[in-house]
């Protein structure tokens, strides 16, 4: 049976023991730890931030420290008379739909796998908890955030799901992952007026006339076209090599298909060539008179590691060929010291609809708390999940509460910095809204990385 839980309850199920020492501050009242209670849930039910509840307890925020059953902590007593928890009780008397979403709490609905049983969950869980990071930000905001979060594993029956009275109550969901469940998500949104936020699927046809969906991913097929486009104009000004990689696997035919037909219907002459190719053959296929792209047909790491020995022997060859390399999203995934000196050597250009920072402050700061409150560092994975629920909720959940329930999304509606993910919605036709931010990762020959957003 698919049950619902708030975060009271994941909470209990999601965060792990951490240790507290007392603090002799005189402004503050002692509270005494119970069991299972954490640094993040104490300052929820507190109605303050994990951050103040850190300030009022010195050395809280060190990576060995520890939260014990029994031991006293100081809760800031300017906070104490107020304490006000972020999230719903377990039988929550909710406002009215109709009620103005900028004048009271919203109510943020989570339909995803939450559970420990394969990776399918394990990731939704870490996406969630960053979903929950980003509410406890965003309090400092004055943006309140009731939230239910539901198990809806890949062998679930969204009707038991649905058929939860809170479900109906939400302003907005985030979820499926699985595509089979959007279309029931897809009526019961339009019944319920609700907005629903797919962070990870990209079938979804509903999109196509139900103004209430937001679709974070594009399919493939339309992928490939909008990225042909974007790299004929960006490197409007290079000769476009095209490297047969021999790779009978390669998912990335559609691609340079699609960008060889783009530049003969706009006369750009480009030269095809292959890894099979003499050294003296490869080289043909460069100018000297403008800097050259370079696309691969494969985003395997094995062709790509052969494209930069034929590479290398060219500019041995000939120093003054200029030249850039276009690469693809699986590239981010073989940084290692040597793949990055490439990267930097032969001016490599990466799309993504994300880039995790790991240098960045706000990451580091994200992955510390991310450590404190649930006890374990975020998955060794492109993207970081939790980093992308935090980007998705504060963009989410900061737009609702400056527009109200009519907030599409569009650029420019309000300054937010993404951490790893941006988000730039447009509307399709008479439907949906599709995320269209897109990005270049540029590692240039100076040794330093850009993000190009296109």
């Amino acid at each position: 049976m698919t049950r619902t839980y708030t975060i009271c309850r994941w909470l209990v199920l999601l965060l792990m023991l951490l240790p507290a020492i007392p603090s002799g501050a005189q402004t503050a009242t002692p509270y005494q730890v119970k069991k299972k209670e954490t640094i993040y849930g104490i300052a929820r039910d507190h109605g303050i931030t994990v951050e103040e509840l850190m300030q009022a307890n010195p050395g809280m925020d060190s990576p060995d420290y520890k939260l014990k059953k029994g031991s006293y902590i100081n809760i800031p007593a300017k906070q104490v008379a107020q304490a006000e928890p972020v999230v719903v009780q377990q039988e929550p008397q909710l406002a009215s739909k109709r009620s103005d979403v900028r004048n009271r709490a919203i109510r943020l609905g989570v339909m995803l796998p939450l559970h420990n049983k394969n990776n399918d969950g394990r990731r939704m869980v870490e996406y969630y908890r960053g979903v929950l990071m980003a509410c406890d930000s965003l309090k400092k905001e004055g943006i309140s955030v009731d939230v239910h979060a539901w198990n809806l594993p890949e062998d679930g029956d969204i009707r038991q799901t649905l058929a939860d009275p809170a479900a109906a109550q939400c302003d907005l969901i985030f979820g499926p992952l699985f595509s089979k469940y959007v279309g029931a998500l897809s009526d019961f949104i339009s019944e319920h007026d609700i907005r629903l936020l797919i962070p990870f699927s990209i079938n979804a046809p509903q999109m196509a006339h139900n103004a209430y969906m937001f679709q974070v991913y594009q399919a493939p097929s339309t992928l490939h076209e909008t990225t042909a486009r974007r790299v004929a104009d960006w490197f409007k000004d290079c000769h476009p090599v095209i490297v047969d990689c021999g790779d009978t696997t390669s998912t990335k035919g559609p691609f340079t298909s699609a960008l060889r037909k783009l530049y003969e219907t706009r006369g750009v002459q480009y030269s095809l060539t292959s890894l099979k190719s003499t050294d003296s053959q490869f080289a043909n296929a460069f100018v000297k008179e403008k800097p050259n792209v370079v696309v691969l047909n494969t985003a395997r790491s094995q062709e790509l590691n052969a494209t930069f020995g034929k590479l290398s022997a060219l500019i041995a060859r000939q120093p003054e060929v200029q030249l850039a390399l276009f690469g693809y999203t699986e590239w981010m995934m073989y940084l290692n010291q040597y793949q990055l000196s490439n990267y930097y050597r032969y001016n490599v250009y990466i799309p993504a609809p994300f880039y995790t920072n790991l240098q960045s402050t706000e990451t580091e700061r994200l992955q510390q708390k991310y450590r404190r409150n649930f006890r374990q560092d975020m998955m060794q994975s492109l993207p970081r999940f939790a980093l992308t629920g935090f980007d998705h909720a504060v963009f989410f959940l900061r737009g609702l509460h400056k527009y109200g329930i009519d907030f599409d999304g569009a650029a420019g509606r309000f300054g937010y910095q993404p951490v790893q993910t941006p988000l730039k919605f447009d509307r399709v036709g008479e439907g949906g809204h599709q995320n269209r931010a897109f990005m270049f990762i540029h590692y240039k020959p100076d040794h330093t990385i850009e993000t190009v957003n296109y």
